[in-house]
């Protein structure tokens, strides 16, 4: 099991879990859910107490994904299999990705 906090805008707001079967899980902390003023990561996770589950990685994650030649590159250089979509995410969205949420590995 690998897990990942969700950070949105540098403030942890859920966590994201794959499961020794390749499922997935992702869940809101509780005081990103008791914070009224804080949104949803996406329109396809809305801000719910409830856990969302997967048998793939979710799409808003997987469209935060490098693709094409930048994905060979990233492969290549941090010696991650292509069809790791998870450990890729955690490299890739670890310091830099489009807009304002970021992933970073836990334990």
């Amino acid at each position: 099991m690998r897990k990942a906090k969700i950070l949105f805008r540098d403030e942890e707001a859920g966590v994201l879990t794959q499961h020794d079967d390749g499922s997935f899980t992702f869940s809101y902390t509780e005081l990103w859910l008791k914070d009224s003023n804080k949104p949803g990561i996406s329109l396809s996770l809305p801000k719910t107490a409830e856990e969302f589950h997967s048998q793939y990685l979710f799409p808003f994650f997987y469209n935060m994904l490098p693709e094409g030649s930048n994905k060979q590159v990233v492969c290549r250089l941090n010696k991650i299999d292509p069809s790791d979509h998870f450990g890729l995410l955690l490299t890739s969205a670890k310091y830099d990705s489009i807009g304002a949420v970021r992933v970073l590995e836990t334990g």
